[in-house]
């Protein structure tokens, strides 16, 4: 994870594979471990729906995370 806005709870993640709304997430650190559905997520203050590997995104967060944290895509 390279950047949390606290005051929004939104984490900025650069993707290494494609990622949908719906999509079950975990997140994970030092103080960092949960799960959550990805909910809502934009580009570029776009909203959108799928993004793929490479892309930077916006992604909106249950928990506070911190920068460095780990996310993996949990796969059904």
């Amino acid at each position: 994870m390279d950047h949390y806005f606290a005051k929004i709870s939104v984490a900025v993640v650069e993707l290494k594979e494609t990622i949908r709304v719906g999509d079950m997430i975990l997140f994970k650190g030092d103080t960092s471990d949960f799960e959550q559905a990805v909910e809502s997520m934009q580009i570029e203050h776009e909203n959108i729906e799928n993004a793929g590997a490479g892309q930077s995104i916006g992604l909106k967060v249950d928990q506070r995370v911190r920068e460095g944290d780990k996310v993996y895509k949990v796969l059904p």
